[in-house]
């Protein structure tokens, strides 16, 4: 269950309505996950739908080089929502279930293509240490320029921001659908 309501549609003010508009007749086709929770504050869930269209579809990344680094980013936030999510959008492009599952378990996968493993290893240093190492960030940059390595560090970037607020508000699955990995546990706050 959700800590935070969600604007129905037949309840959102006009502002809210405009972005619900354009995010259900846009690329996604519908609103799930941490849009439900931005649309609070039209403005925010406008810029935040913008951002997240212009990174998930409009980048030079060819889409499963994103889906492994927003998978990679998922799971290393431990957000069972943006896994879901994202598993199924990788599905869908045809990422190979071996990949999926190395992917899950948090072991390396068995990439077929240097540009996928280059790709992993940016996203996991990125999510691990807040940064990546020379060699990664010169190896990612030799092999896709510096526009590429800037999209691809915005796209991780994103990707955070989303599974932070799934695991914040605690937005649901989908009825029927069980999480792929444990729920992370509440900090124990003062």
């Amino acid at each position: 269950m959700s800590r935070i309501s969600f604007p129905a549609p037949d309840t959102m003010t006009p502002e809210q309505r405009q972005v619900y508009d354009k995010v259900v007749s846009g690329p996604r086709g519908k609103i799930e996950g941490p849009l439900r929770a931005a649309l609070h504050n039209a403005e925010l869930a406008d810029c935040w739908q913008a951002l997240g269209a212009l990174l998930r579809y409009k980048t030079t990344l060819p889409p499963r080089l994103s889906e492994i680094a927003i998978l990679v980013t998922g799971r290393a936030c431990q957000s069972p929502f943006e896994w879901y999510a994202h598993r199924r959008e990788s599905e869908k492009i045809g990422i190979e279930p071996d990949i999926l599952e190395a992917l899950l378990a948090q072991t390396e996968p068995p990439f077929k293509s240097p540009d996928e493993a280059l790709v992993y290893r940016y996203a996991l240093e990125l999510n691990r240490h807040n940064s990546v190492s020379d060699t990664t960030y010169a190896d990612t940059l030799a092999r896709f320029g510096e526009r590429t390595v800037v999209e691809l560090t915005a796209l991780v970037g994103y990707y955070t921001m989303v599974a932070m607020t799934l695991n914040a508000h605690e937005i649901p699955l989908p009825a029927g659908v069980a999480p792929a990995f444990a729920l992370p546990q509440h900090a124990k706050l003062p």
